[in-house]
């Protein structure tokens, strides 16, 4: 192997199989028994994606977990150089993504998840700016529908705690949601973050640290992180809000480090920016959406991050 470090991989389907592990590595990577809180086996899917037909011609069937507080999952813990760590990576393809998690002896480790990261959330935490407070919506905002029709899939153990609070900037994000989480008990943490980091001086200086003190404390806690954002906004019409001026330079500047943060993190990343591009009739002042354009950004989380349908769909 070209690599001498080492991964640990939590896994729970086809590769705690030493045949499987054989073919996937060429060589028996030994196992140890693991066990991953907070997380219960559902019912196996359809793969998606090129290569996953089954043995007997069908349809591959991937093994997935669900959300739950209580919930636990028995699997194996695998040792493994970054060269097979990727060649995990492969065979998961169409089904997972690889994520942070913590095991139940404490170790930090990588296992493969839901690659639609709101799927398969049942408490799921939204901190951000007055865009995912739900500013000139009545009904709340895309977190408002999202909430909607989240708790209405599961009354009985479906929760989403929207502690959005208007203005705010990651660095008040970050400051203010450890205190705010443990009583909530997420399984997933939504930071939406809004363009207020782009209009600040030194908003995306700092970004990384902000995002790194979140990461942290989403793995801390059991929960997946989730960044979402920023939106196209219409500099045209956008107001200057104490001094800070929104500009579409800044937003994409945002954008792209969000991206970058997250790619180099493998954490989730919902880039908002498609659903409501060039659309300026779907704002109220060029930085809130109204109504319709909570609902088409609500659509788009829909349809790319597995969130439930709004109930008005």
């Amino acid at each position: 192997m070209s690599s001498s470090r080492h991964h640990r991989l939590f896994v729970h389907g086809t590769l705690r199989e030493e045949r499987v592990r054989e073919a996937v590595f060429g060589r028996q990577v030994p196992g140890t028994p693991g066990v991953l809180a907070g997380h219960v086996p559902a019912v196996p899917r359809p793969a998606a994606g090129p290569g996953t037909t089954a043995a007997g011609g069908g349809p591959a069937m991937c093994p997935t977990l669900e959300r739950r507080i209580d919930g636990r999952t028995e699997g194996t813990v695998l040792h493994l150089t970054d060269d097979e760590l990727a060649a995990a990576d492969a065979h998961a393809a169409g089904h997972g993504v690889r994520r942070r998690v913590v095991l139940g002896s404490g170790e930090r480790a990588w296992t493969h998840l839901d690659a639609e990261p709101l799927r398969p959330a049942a408490r799921i935490v939204i901190v951000g700016d007055s865009i995912a407070y739900g500013r000139c919506d009545p009904r709340g905002g895309w977190a408002g529908r999202l909430a909607a029709a989240h708790i209405a899939a599961n009354e009985a153990e479906h929760r989403l705690f929207n502690l959005a609070v208007p203005g705010a900037s990651l660095a008040d994000v970050a400051a203010q949601t450890p205190a705010l989480l443990p009583a909530r008990h997420p399984d997933t943490l939504l930071v939406a973050a809004g363009i207020n980091d782009a209009a600040t001086g030194d908003g995306l200086d700092r970004l990384t640290e902000h995002l790194d003190s979140l990461a942290a404390l989403a793995l801390d806690a059991g929960a997946r992180l989730v960044v979402a954002g920023p939106l196209w906004l219409d500099e045209e019409h956008a107001p200057a809000y104490e001094g800070l001026r929104f500009t579409l330079d800044g937003a994409l500047a945002l954008r792209s480090a969000l991206r970058a943060w997250c790619e180099a993190r493998r954490v989730d990343h919902l880039d908002l920016w498609e659903p409501l591009r060039d659309r300026p009739g779907l704002f109220a002042d060029g930085l809130h959406p109204t109504a319709a354009g909570h609902e088409e950004i609500h659509r788009f989380m829909v349809r790319t991050a597995g969130a439930r349908p709004s109930l008005s769909s």
